[in-house]
C-alpha cells in the first residue's frame, strides 16, 4: 500500500506541475480530489485492509490529500501571476502618447448672439427678466395698447390655443413685451430689464420662422428720456457688431406701445453683391424702439405724470444672421451638424466686453 501511495503522489504532483493554465489545473484538482478522483477511489479500498494497516494507510492518504491541495494552491498562484503578467504585456498603454482627439460640441449662433446681448446690456446695468410662452390676451395685446382691430390680433399672424373655461383664447406670445407688463405690475420703478426669449408668429420664409427669438429692453425712471435711449442703442450696436464708428440713425415710425417711436438703422455697404456692416452709402434696419406710451404705464398702475420710460426690441436671429454672415434663417433649425460646425462657436468661450464677444 505504501508503494501505491508513493506512486500516486508522484503522478498527481507531476500533473500539477505540468498544468499550463488555471483551467487545466482545475481539471487536475477534480481528477485528484473530486468525489470520483484518484485519491477518493483509493481510499474506498481501505475497508479491505487489516485493522492495523487500515489506520496507517488512512493517515497516509490524508497527508497525500493535504500535500496535493497545497501543490494545487501554489501552482494556481503561479499560473495566475503568469496570466496577469501576460495580460498586462498585451494591454500595455504608452502614457507618453498624446490623447486621441475627441469631437467637440459647438454653440449655436442664436445662443452665441443671446450671450453677447446679455454681456453687453449686463455691463450697462440691465438685468434679465423672464415670463411664460403662453399668454392671455390682456398681457399680450390690451396692456400694450394694441387695439381690438389691430392686424397682429388676427389668426393669420397669431397662434391661438383652445378656449379656456371662461371662453378666452390663450396665445403663444407674439413678442416678449408681456414680460415688460408683468415686470411693471410686480415691481416699483426704477426698472431696467432686458427680456430675451422665444416668440411665435404665423410666418415662414427665408427671413422668418414660426418660432424665433427676441430680446427687448425696458427702462422706467423719473428722469430718463429719448437721449438715453439713443445713447444706449448706439453703444449697443457698435459693441455688438464690433465697429467703433458704426453709423446709426433713428427713423420716425409707429408702434402702439411707444410714442414717439423709431426704427434704428445701421450703416452698411452693399456694393459688389455682398453686405458689409459699417461705413457705406446704404442703411439696414435692425430694431424698433421708442418712449413707453403713457397708456401702457397707466395699465400697469404706474403714474405717467411722474415716471416715463423707453423700450426697444429686436430679433436675435436677424442680428445673428447679419453679424455671422448666415444667408438663410431656415438653416438655423435644420439640425445639420455640418452647418453647426461651420457657424458654431466654442462652448466654453463665454462672451464678455473685456475678453471679447466672439472669437
Amino acid at each position: 500500500m505504501a508503494l501505491a501511495i508513493d506512486q500516486l503522489r508522484a503522478d498527481l504532483l507531476a500533473q500539477v506541475e505540468s498544468a499550463a493554465s488555471t483551467a487545466a489545473l482545475d481539471d487536475v484538482r477534480v481528477s485528484a480530489l473530486g468525489r470520483k478522483g484518484a485519491i477518493t477511489e483509493q481510499m474506498k479500498t481501505l475497508g479491505q485492509l487489516p485493522a492495523d494497516e487500515r489506520r496507517a494507510a488512512g493517515q497516509a492518504f490524508n497527508a497525500l490529500k493535504d500535500e496535493v491541495a497545497a501543490a494545487l494552491e501554489a501552482r494556481k498562484a503561479a499560473l495566475e501571476a503568469a496570466e496577469l503578467e501576460a495580460r498586462l504585456a498585451t494591454e500595455r498603454v504608452d502614457v507618453t502618447l498624446p490623447v486621441r482627439p475627441q469631437p467637440e460640441g459647438r454653440m449655436h449662433p442664436i445662443m452665441q448672439a443671446w450671450d453677447e446681448l446679455v454681456a453687453i446690456f449686463g455691463e450697462m446695468g440691465f438685468v434679465i427678466a423672464e415670463g411664460p410662452d403662453i399668454e392671455d390676451d390682456w398681457h399680450n395685446f390690451t396692456a400694450l395698447n394694441i387695439g381690438e382691430e389691430h392686424p397682429s390680433r388676427q389668426e393669420m399672424d397669431t397662434f391661438y390655443l383652445t378656449e379656456d373655461a371662461d371662453g378666452a383664447c390663450p396665445v403663444l406670445r407674439t413678442h416678449t413685451s408681456p414680460v415688460q407688463i408683468r415686470t411693471m405690475l410686480a415691481q416699483e420703478p426704477p426698472i431696467r430689464i432686458i427680456v430675451p426669449g422665444r416668440t411665435f408668429r404665423s410666418d415662414h420664409d427665408a427671413t422668418h420662422s414660426p418660432m424665433f427669438h427676441q430680446v427687448e429692453g425696458l427702462v422706467i425712471e423719473e428722469a430718463t428720456h429719448m437721449g438715453h435711449l439713443k445713447g444706449t442703442l448706439i453703444e449697443f450696436c457698435r459693441a455688438f457688431f464690433g465697429v467703433q464708428d458704426l453709423p446709426v440713425r433713428f427713423r420716425n415710425s409707429h408702434f402702439p406701445f411707444t410714442e414717439p417711436s423709431a426704427e434704428v438703422d445701421i450703416g452698411c455697404d452693399r456694393s459688389g453683391g455682398g453686405l458689409t456692416i459699417g461705413s457705406g452709402g446704404d442703411w439696414l434696419e435692425i430694431l424698433g424702439c421708442g418712449m413707453v406710451h403713457p397708456k401702457v404705464l397707466e395699465y400697469c398702475g404706474i403714474d405717467s405724470g411722474r415716471y416715463q420710460g423707453w423700450a426697444f426690441g429686436m430679433g436675435i436671429e436677424r442680428i445673428a444672421m447679419l453679424k455671422y454672415g448666415i444667408p438663410d434663417l431656415r438653416t438655423m433649425y435644420d439640425s445639420d451638424l455640418r452647418w453647426l460646425r461651420h457657424y458654431g462657436f466654442a462652448p466654453l468661450d463665454v462672451p464678455s466686453l473685456l475678453g471679447g464677444l466672439a472669437r
